[in-house]
């Protein structure tokens, strides 16, 4: 534990801190919220990973719906997708969209265990993610939080989406930069 020499009072601890923020963001407190807030991760773990192994794409976004992912219909999901851990709710895939192997996408970012980071430059970030219509990610590409990918886009294999891809484009890299318009 540290202490504040100053002030001789026990500073926050990262995990602390994470927790406590996490808690109220769900809305729970005490130590019952914080029983409530491991069971829910547990059976958001649990899911995620058998949706992760899933041997049918139908099978994962089943799971996926388990866990709070708003997800049309015709959507398939590749081996190893993993969508946000915490905040699955705030993820939205609409109809027709392919999102390929390997892609992660994240409804929050947090520097976890940097209380200098979190307090100075990047305090926790919760934003929901919007997959339009007839989107497709390839296999490896990472989508940031509060990004919405739109209508008939295609994220290019690997990329990382750090903006808003605008309907019918195509973006490639890291970041993620314009490559062309589809008419």
């Amino acid at each position: 534990m540290e202490y504040s020499e100053k002030f001789n009072t026990r500073m926050e601890e990262p995990e602390e801190i994470n927790l406590r923020e996490v808690m109220e963001y769900y809305g729970y407190a005490g130590s019952f919220g914080v029983i409530k807030f491991y069971f829910r991760y547990a059976i958001n773990w649990i899911l995620q990973t058998m949706a992760k192994i899933s041997p049918h794409y139908g099978i994962s976004v089943k799971l996926q719906r388990m866990r709070g992912v708003k997800i049309g219909k015709h959507v398939f999901l590749g081996p190893g997708v993993n969508l946000d851990d915490l905040y699955p709710e705030l993820i939205t895939i609409e109809d027709y969209v392919g999102i390929g192997m390997g892609t992660m996408i994240f409804a929050h970012s947090n520097p976890t265990c940097s209380p200098y980071l979190k307090k100075k430059y990047y305090p926790r970030e919760v934003k929901p993610v919007t997959i339009k219509s007839g989107a497709w990610i390839a296999p490896g590409s990472i989508i940031l939080a509060g990004i919405t990918i739109g209508e008939h886009s295609v994220v290019g294999a690997g990329s990382v989406v750090m903006k808003n891809v605008e309907p019918y484009t195509v973006v490639i890299g890291c970041p993620a930069r314009v490559l062309k318009k589809l008419e």
